[in-house]
């Protein structure tokens, strides 16, 4: 619909719009998404405009010189927006792989998780969450913004994604407490003015590594929910956090069990099978989430993620 108005329209007023709630808004202006997807965007939309009859817009072709003019960067942001209006920040890096690391970027499973909590607020509202693999943080962020924890503490234990994880909840406007920053110092910047709004939630960064954390660590976290999405792409890492899991399940002190929601996208069904085995075999239940209803954050493909909610 809106390709077919830009090439009905009669003048540049719609391009001049599309332009300033896209490149030239005031969170991509601050925040600016890599030089290279930039580009490609202005690119297209040049080539569509100049196949309409309308005049040319000069701030598009100002804006498309700018970026040219821009050095490659290794990290970039990517923004997102949520049902409330409100915004979520992240600094990623451009690669996929980097510092020997998959962390520093946002993969589908955390979008696809994310949008399921804020169908499923209740599960979250006024409870300890503990996330396995926060990776830098959006999972995390977004049920922080939109689900009310009491508690939320994110875990990692690659030292780049801690840091990068620090400096994302910062962008964000959380404060974490003093003392789960020990690690991970960095200066916490961005939207400052937002802080004050999400200052209910106790914000923890904890790095733990599945195969040698302690039963006493684990009791110590008390978790009332448990998420991790894209950790379940390696048959090590499976019987990793299977092992961790049922540290889990034998430390609770009388605790009722934490509710378990483990989201992946399925790349290899061979892995995903072997996941379900392994979780037969330590006896611990499972069962398929169905699929939630709102889409909310752009994918490239529909990615074929599943959320599977485990009993431990």
């Amino acid at each position: 619909e809106l390709e077919q108005n830009l090439r009905t329209s009669p003048d540049s007023s719609l391009l001049a719009d599309i332009l300033q709630k896209t490149i030239l808004h005031p969170l991509c202006v601050k925040y600016p998404p890599s030089t290279k997807y930039r580009r490609c965007f202005l690119t297209e939309l040049i080539k569509k405009h100049e196949s309409t009859a309308a005049e040319p817009l000069d701030e598009l072709y100002d804006a498309l010189a700018d970026i040219l003019n821009e050095e490659e960067s290794t990290h970039c942001y990517k923004n997102y927006l949520l049902p409330t209006g409100e915004s979520i920040t992240l600094s990623e890096s451009v690669a996929i792989i980097s510092g020997g690391t998959t962390g520093l970027v946002t993969w589908d499973a955390a979008l696809h998780l994310a949008e399921w909590a804020t169908e499923n607020s209740a599960v979250f509202s006024n409870r300890t969450v503990l996330e396995l693999g926060s990776g830098i943080g959006f999972t995390g962020v977004a049920i922080c913004k939109t689900c009310n924890p009491k508690t939320y503490i994110f875990s990692d234990y690659h030292p780049c994604v801690l840091k990068q994880l620090t400096e994302n909840i910062g962008l964000n406007g959380f404060v974490l407490e003093p003392e789960t920053t020990r690690h991970t110092q960095t200066e916490s910047q961005g939207q400052e003015a937002e802080a004050t709004n999400y200052q209910k939630p106790k914000l923890i960064v904890a790095e733990l590594d599945w195969s040698s954390v302690t039963e006493k660590q684990l009791l110590d976290l008390q978790p009332d929910v448990i998420v991790a999405a894209d950790v379940v792409y390696d048959p090590e890492i499976i019987l990793t956090l299977i092992g961790m899991l049922q540290k889990l399940s034998t430390c609770r002190a009388g605790r009722k069990p934490p509710e378990v929601y483990i989201a992946f996208t399925i790349r290899n069904p061979d892995t995903y099978h072997l996941f379900q085995a392994e979780l037969d075999k330590a006896g611990i239940g499972w069962q398929i989430i169905p699929a939630h209803s709102n889409s909310i954050f752009l994918y490239d493909l529909q990615p074929n993620v599943t959320i599977l909610q485990l009993f431990i």
